[in-house]
């Protein structure tokens, strides 16, 4: 007869418990840059490999002051530049340098099209050449975000998504997300309400510095362009429209004055549209850049 001992759980070191900190990923995990972040994430750090999914209420995403130290570290570590798709505003390439981060290092796809950031999304996923992927996508289908999270599984990548808070009590395939949002008299900290880790829920948000001064100039209103409106922080849900071609437009940051490298074309030139298929090349390939 078939035993009816009770199993001892403890005897199973690959057995996680519930109600504890989550081990790291088997790809890994990029430090965050503060301490009090990194205890209460599985691994103690960003997830590499998977998808980090983080929530916003308005069009100020914190996305930089809360990101740039793992971006910075990533650049220096990988060798390899930051792709940022549909960020709201054009990044200030100075406070960026300021904080470890070389704006020719970060290249901005400009794209209004929901289809056309997830393309180049995937893309940037599966092209080596790139250290990590900041979106901004609004509108993306539960369908649209596991894909995405597939294909940074297979390829070992850091992916952060950034979604309005309409969409929180929305099923998501991210392995880590979170709730960021201003706190204090001034604005001078982020509160963090992680809603998803392996791991016991957090109770309490958790509180970082947040260089209001950084956060205001990369997200400057007088630096905006015509062509970058910020997107609404809640948008409907659009149904799957067919798009054989994406166009996106990229466009390489660097400090004025500063030239990183002989360019090819002139500094007032307008940066070239890349186009491709969902089937052919990555979406970084024979691309051409332009100073911003």
């Amino acid at each position: 007869m078939p035993s009816t001992a009770p199993l001892d759980l403890a005897d199973f070191d690959a057995v996680w418990h519930a109600d504890e900190l989550g081990a790291a990923h088997e790809a890994g995990v990029c430090a965050t840059g503060f301490a009090a972040l990194d205890a209460v994430l599985p691994g103690g750090g960003w997830p590499v490999g998977a998808m980090t999914e983080i929530l916003h209420a308005g069009p100020e995403t914190f996305a930089w002051p809360l990101l740039l130290p793992a971006l910075g570290a990533a650049v220096q570590a990988r060798r390899r530049p930051v792709l940022a798709v549909g960020a709201p505003h054009p990044p200030f390439g100075p406070a960026l340098a300021a904080q470890g981060l070389p704006p020719a290092q970060l290249l901005w796809v400009r794209s209004a099209a929901a289809a056309s950031r997830l393309w180049a999304c995937e893309q940037a996923l599966r092209c080596a050449d790139v250290a990590a992927v900041l979106a901004w996508l609004p509108q993306a289908r539960p369908a649209d975000l596991r894909r995405l999270q597939l294909v940074a599984a297979q390829h070992d990548a850091l992916l952060w998504v950034f979604r309005p808070l309409a969409v929180a009590g929305h099923a998501a395939p991210a392995r880590l997300r979170m709730r960021v949002e201003a706190a204090g008299a001034h604005q001078e900290t982020l509160a963090l309400h992680i809603l998803k880790r392996r791991g016991p829920p957090l109770e309490q948000p958790l509180e970082l510095p947040a260089a209001p001064r950084l956060a205001a100039l990369l997200g400057a209103p007088r630096l905006r362009r015509p062509d970058a409106a910020p997107v609404p922080a809640s948008v409907p849900m659009p149904a799957p429209v067919p798009a054989p071609k994406r166009q996106a437009t990229v466009v390489r940051l660097a400090i004025p004055g500063v030239v990183a490298r002989p360019a090819a074309r002139r500094r007032d030139a307008e940066p070239r549209t890349v186009t491709g298929t969902a089937g052919g090349p990555h979406a970084l390939a024979g691309t051409a850049v332009a100073t911003a």
